[in-house]
Order: structure tokens, then C-alpha cells, then sequence
């Protein structure tokens, strides 16, 4: 069994993270897997987890503006744009953005763009804080199967090849969040 933690234990779990671990964590609708989006190996160790083609991409999950505004090439966003997404956030609201050179290509896969949230689950956001910046966030589950709604089915799913999870509620969403182009406002995923 993987390394379990509480809220209170959030230090733990980021340390955890900092240390190149692959934790799952609650999220708005799901639990999620997240890592270090800057450590290569923890990711290539969550995709290997997920069992998902790399040329995918994943999103970033943060718990305020500061810890995302670098990834977004800012010069390409008009701003009437981005104060739309911010407007949205915090929330269960995911924009992809032109990226920036900070983000690490194996974070973006075969995408030009960088899908980012900032959260309103208090959970999640905290787990930000206490990380010190954004992680990835994709569902927990193996590539194909339902996302775990429960720690239950990620300790069925992944047992201790994952090497944690915080163990907190999910937020009180039915689905993940909606995934919109900033650019053009085209929902990608509804």
C-alpha cells in the first residue's frame, strides 16, 4: 500500500512531491495523480502508472494565479481573454493557453497549448500551497478505466506502485472540469 496522508500531513505530502513521488490527490470531481510538472522521471513514472500514450499532454492544477503565470506566454493572450479565464477561477474551470519556454515539453505532449486551473477544491489548493507551485493533475486511473471517485478504487487501481495518497474528500463535482480554448472560448471537453 502506498504512503496514506490526511490533511493535516499536507508538509508530508509535499515534501513527498518535492522528492520526485507521484501522489494522488482529491480534486473537484476526481482523484487525480499529480507530480512535479519540472522532474521528468516522477512524470514518466505517472504516465507509466496511467498506462497513457505520452504524446497526450496533461494539465496543471494550481492554487492561485502566481503559481501558473509563468507558463502562459502572455504576449500571445489578448487581454480581454485572459481576465475571462481569471474571472473563472478559482473554479472547475481548465483553459488551455499558449505556452510558455517554462513548460517542460513532456508536460504539454503533442499539444502547442498548456491546459491550467486554478482550483476552488480547498484540498487541492492546499496541497499547491504547501508544494510551493502547480502540479500535474490527471485523472487517477489507468488509461481507459473510470476515474477513482474514492481512495478506495486508486488503491485497487494503482497499490503501492503509487508511492502516496492524500486521503481527503472530493470536491462537489459530478464531472471534470470543462476544458476551454482561451484564444477562441471552443470547449475541448465538456
Amino acid at each position: 500500500m502506498s504512503e496514506r496522508f490526511t490533511l493535516g500531513q499536507l508538509d508530508a505530502a509535499a515534501a513527498l512531491l518535492r522528492r520526485g513521488g507521484v501522489l494522488a490527490y482529491p480534486t473537484e470531481a476526481v482523484f487525480g495523480l499529480g507530480c512535479d510538472p519540472h522532474d521528468r522521471v516522477a512524470f514518466e513514472r505517472l504516465f507509466a502508472l496511467k498506462q497513457r500514450p505520452p504524446t497526450q499532454g496533461v494539465l496543471l492544477i494550481a492554487a492561485d494565479f502566481a503559481q501558473v503565470e509563468r507558463y502562459i506566454d502572455q504576449a500571445a493572450v489578448p487581454a480581454a481573454a485572459l481576465a475571462a479565464a481569471r474571472a473563472s477561477w478559482p473554479g472547475p474551470n481548465t483553459w488551455i493557453f499558449p505556452r510558455s519556454p517554462d513548460v517542460p515539453a513532456w508536460v504539454a505532449g503533442a499539444h502547442a497549448g498548456i491546459a491550467l486551473r486554478i482550483t476552488a477544491h480547498a484540498p487541492a489548493a492546499a496541497l499547491c500551497r504547501s508544494f510551493g507551485g502547480a502540479l500535474v493533475s490527471t485523472s487517477a486511473n489507468p488509461h481507459g478505466q473510470p476515474s477513482a471517485r474514492s481512495a478506495a478504487t486508486v488503491d485497487a487501481y494503482f497499490g503501492a506502485a503509487l508511492d502516496g495518497l492524500l486521503d481527503a474528500p472530493l470536491g462537489d463535482q459530478e464531472r471534470p472540469s470543462v476544458i476551454r480554448d482561451v484564444l477562441t472560448g471552443a470547449i475541448i471537453r465538456a
